[in-house]
């Protein structure tokens, strides 16, 4: 299995003037011999062996006879029993060191230890990833110095864009009936430039202020846009001159009420039980602006929003600019980028979604996602319909909804509740042809990337098919049992030794991000002292999450923050073992951009990435990956980057070209790693 690059972080040390942290202005020269040092250093431990050859010009040690031949010192009788005796000394030398060679060979295969072999096996894994690793470095410097000019800037018109989301181009390719929603990541879908912020974007307001309030120029919206909103979550919000707010009485009445609604129809007194009745995520089908994770929120509820690419009045981008989980995701033709069980409850309030459609596909998706004794919460004036068109699609979802096995707990309004069974029985107990058929092994599968909608149900051959009920629940889910962590062929000393070394890496990460942010954040007018540092932070992102060991000790340690767990597609998927722990995250190729807006996290994490992606095949460079960071990153947000030294090299001297802020820090408990901080500056753009 491989392991993470987060080993216990004893000491560290900060390459360079500690007086001057965040000199950006390091010179090229400086760089490239540092980066050739290393190099050569690596290089020389792989090679520790040197092939002497004779120089011809060089005269011979013991001069030369005037036919040409070398005079010997060690001559001794005629030269035809010089010859017989040299003849018989290279016959007895052959024989000796042939029977020297098979003894040795002997003895050495029968005393060797199996550990020994391990070893060996482990070195030669490290020989061949540390090659992979230098190829691409000698690739990326290759390619001379027209790759080292600085990465220019975007045009205004690429502030809000977000790659493989181009409905326009889409259309012209053909996709339609809503696969024109689709991501669809082309060659020319990523641009290799920095984009600036909006004219007048200003840097969100710390949490929680920040949850209920937000600046208008640093989203993409129109006041009609929200004027003319059908959804619940949408009218709850004020829109003045600058300000975007969430704060208005009716709109905390309005959700209040509608969740309370909720927990009422479910059986529980309000919706501050929903952890004891086994609930803690829940997926927000076309969420509005957020209001219902919003409100959840602080009863320990994370609710992740899931909506498709709008170009202006995004559900994400507003959603993730109030500090709240979100990502862009469609229904229409592909599986959502989650294994199936992930969710206690899904949520859809008037999410324009057509469940009757496609022969119930779309139910089945989300029966798919769904733990076992989860809750679907659907929210449209078609379940109280009246016309007879109406009638009939509610009649053939609430029909369907009875086939695939859910209860129909409550209906009042125009909510109604269904629960998943808990029993894989009651599928096999249906009438024949009632209801859509049991995925096989083949199409049930952990990593449903780019994944075709499959028109069976899923979920009910996995060894994680464990009722909400009977998980732990939350905050003691996050420590999964010996039991749960069999399934994901883990032991508990495992996850305790990785939760111990990433309690010690977030404390060292903030003992070097705090006075970074005090001497580079002074206190703003009217601004209230800062109280340790989690509130200049907010969403964080994670590239390759491993466990959720990172999110656990953010969590541990008392940082408001929530964390999207990323799980490269590239390397083993541990999502299902990250969602069962009560995060949330998702599967991604980061050769790809990451679904989301622009400036939307203001960390972003990457433990080990690098040195997963160098043994790939390469499909992309790391500047493609470095720029889609910048892409995401808030002005002012911060990067961290864990991995082997000579990758972070190469990398520190990427920074450069991105116009980031960053410094190197020696690891002095491990020689072979190193940290890279980086902070992305604030470029304002001039008003036209």
């Amino acid at each position: 299995m491989t392991r993470p690059l987060h080993r216990v972080i004893s000491g560290m040390r900060i390459s360079g003037n500690n007086h001057d942290l965040w000199d950006s202005q390091m010179k090229d020269k400086t760089e490239k011999e540092d980066l050739d040092r290393n190099r050569h250093r690596y290089l020389s431990l792989k090679f520790p062996f040197r092939v002497l050859l004779p120089d011809s010009n060089s005269p011979s040690k013991y001069g030369s006879s005037e036919n040409g031949f070398a005079s010997d010192p060690f001559s001794i009788g005629t030269p035809r029993s010089r010859n017989k005796f040299t003849l018989l000394l290279l016959k007895l030398s052959l024989v000796v060191i042939l029977v020297l060679a098979l003894t040795g060979s002997f003895w050495w295969t029968i005393s060797i230890s199996t550990s020994s072999r391990g070893q060996i096996l482990h070195n030669y894994r490290r020989l061949q990833e540390q090659l992979v690793s230098d190829l691409w470095d000698i690739g990326e410097l290759s390619l001379g110095s027209s790759r080292l000019k600085d990465v220019e800037f975007c045009s205004q018109e690429s502030e809000n864009y977000v790659p493989c989301f181009n409905v326009t181009e889409n259309l012209a390719l053909g996709f339609s009936d809503g696969n024109e929603n689709d991501r669809h990541c082309g060659q020319g879908s990523r641009q290799n430039c920095l984009l600036l912020p909006p004219v007048n974007y200003r840097i969100p307001l710390r949490w929680p202020t920040g949850r209920d309030v937000i600046w208008v120029s640093n989203v993409k919206i129109t006041a009609q846009e929200v004027l003319s909103s059908g959804s619940l979550t949408k009218r709850m919000m004020m829109l003045d001159e600058e300000q975007i707010s969430f704060r208005s009485s009716s709109m905390f009445d309005g959700v209040e009420d509608y969740s309370h609604q909720i927990a009422e129809m479910i059986g529980l007194r309000n919706e501050s039980n929903f952890i004891q009745a086994g609930v803690r995520t829940i997926l927000d089908i076309g969420c509005g602006y957020g209001s219902f994770g919003a409100h959840l929120f602080p009863k320990q509820l994370l609710t992740m929003c899931i909506a498709n690419y709008e170009a202006s009045g995004s559900q994400v981008q507003l959603t993730l600019e109030r500090g709240l989980p979100a990502i862009i995701g469609s229904f229409s033709s592909k599986q959502l980028p989650y294994p199936s069980l992930s969710f206690d409850m899904l949520h859809c309030a008037w999410c324009s979604i057509d469940w009757d459609q496609k022969d119930g596909i779309f139910l089945i998706e989300v029966d798919r996602v769904l733990r076992p004794g989860g809750y679907f919460v659907w929210t449209s004036p078609l379940t109280n319909a009246r016309n007879k068109e109406n009638l009939k699609r509610w009649n053939f979802v609430r029909d369907f909804a009875e086939n695939i096995c859910w209860e129909m707990l409550s209906q009042q309004d125009e909510t109604v509740i269904w629960k998943k069974t808990t029993k894989r029985n009651c599928y096999g107990s249906r009438k024949p042809g009632s209801g859509p058929s049991i995925c096989s092994r083949g199409h049930d599968v952990e990593s449903p990337y780019y994944r075709p909608l499959q028109a069976c149900i899923a979920g009910t051959q996995s060894r994680r098919w464990i009722p909400i009920e009977e998980r732990r629940t939350w905050p003691s889910r996050s420590q999964l049992s010996k039991s749960e962590l069999a399934i994901h062929g883990l032991h508990s000393e495992e996850l305790a030794e990785e939760s111990e070394n990433w309690r010690t890496a977030v404390h060292n990460y903030w003992s070097l991000l705090s006075p970074l942010i005090f001497s580079d954040h002074p206190k703003r007018p009217g601004d209230e002292d800062p109280s340790p540092p989690y509130n200049m932070l907010r969403n964080v992102l994670d590239m390759n999450a491993y466990f959720g060991g990172f999110n656990s000790a953010l969590l541990e340690a008392g940082k408001s923050v929530w964390v999207m767990n990323v799980v490269p597609t590239t390397g083993p998927n541990y999502l299902p073992l990250i969602l069962d722990r009560g995060f949330v995250g998702v599967l991604h190729d980061w050769c790809e951009a990451f679904p989301t807006y622009p400036r939307t996290y203001d960390l972003v994490h990457a433990a080990g990435l690098l040195s997963l992606e160098s043994g790939q095949q390469r499909r992309c460079t790391m500047l493609d990956i470095f720029t889609e960071v910048d892409r995401v990153l808030r002005p002012e947000g911060w990067v961290i980057i864990h991995d082997a030294a000579p990758l972070i090299e190469l990398a520190r001297a990427l920074t450069t070209r991105l116009k980031w802020d960053a410094r190197v820090v020696e690891i002095e408990s491990n020689s072979d790693e190193r940290l890279l901080i980086c902070q992305k500056p604030f470029f304002k753009r001039q008003a036209s």
